[in-house]
């Protein structure tokens, strides 16, 4: 179940980051959280602030390029669980992995996860 397609994983590499991003927003906002919390996950996982985050969506930068330039937080390893249908720790393909990691932590945000929890402080 960890395994991705190879066009499946091309299918995200190519997507907008831009084009996920508002989704992301209506999916906390829609349950209580702040676009604050969703740019703190974000900045989290990424390291980018809100100016870095905000240049980047509006170059309309592929998933691909996203993280290529993102420093990306040593403990995103502890983001375990199933999300899309895979099971995050067994991705083999970097980038898909790191993506549905994204996804993963702006689940658990939507679900009302204490942040603390979300940003893996042990």
């Amino acid at each position: 179940m960890g395994n991705t397609t190879s066009n499946h994983d091309e299918r995200i590499a190519k997507m907008k980051f831009a084009s996920v991003y508002p989704h992301y927003v209506t999916k906390v906002e829609k349950k209580g959280r702040t676009i604050a919390e969703l740019h703190q996950v974000i900045e989290w996982l990424t390291g980018y602030n809100e100016n870095k985050l905000q240049e980047l969506i509006e170059e309309e930068v592929t998933f691909e390029t996203f993280f290529q330039h993102a420093s990306l937080n040593a403990n995103a390893h502890l983001i375990k669980g199933v999300i899309c249908g895979y099971r995050i720790e067994e991705i083999e393909t970097p980038l898909t992995q790191q993506v549905r990691y994204l996804d993963k932590l702006v689940d658990e945000l939507a679900k009302g996860r204490k942040m603390e929890k979300i940003l893996r402080v042990a």
